[in-house]
């Protein structure tokens, strides 16, 4: 997946923080590219000229596996992401819409062990 971005290394950095792991070895500030390796996906931010203007046609949803979805959101809110929308329910369900430090907007939906302790 590659993700168009004005400072690759700095949004490299924070999605590496988000997923727990780290930017490529050989990425510094400044490069025109830079690699976020998980398991099963990486991520290839790219420096473009032009900013971001619209709503992402796609974008990312995280679902914690080792905290709940309110703790991940503080987290990722103390990382630099921005609340976009809350629309968490009063029985637990719902998500919250954030955006990271270059506007590009993600979801943050409740952990596999949230969702089973309250399957029907």
């Amino acid at each position: 997946m590659s993700v168009d971005c004005a400072d690759t290394y700095r949004l490299g950095t924070f999605w590496a923080e988000v997923l727990n792991t780290k930017i490529g070895e050989d990425d510094h500030p400044g490069d025109p590219e830079a690699l976020v390796e998980t398991e099963g996906v990486s991520i290839l931010f790219i420096a473009v000229p032009e900013g971001k203007t619209v709503k992402n046609r796609l974008h990312f949803d995280i679902q914690p596996t080792d905290r709940t979805r309110d703790e991940e959101v503080e987290r990722l809110l103390s990382l630099g992401a921005t609340l976009v929308a809350d629309r968490r329910r009063p029985d637990g369900t719902g998500w919250v819409t954030l955006a990271d430090i270059e506007g590009n907007e993600f979801c943050v939906e409740r952990s596999a062990a949230e969702r089973a302790a309250t399957a029907s």
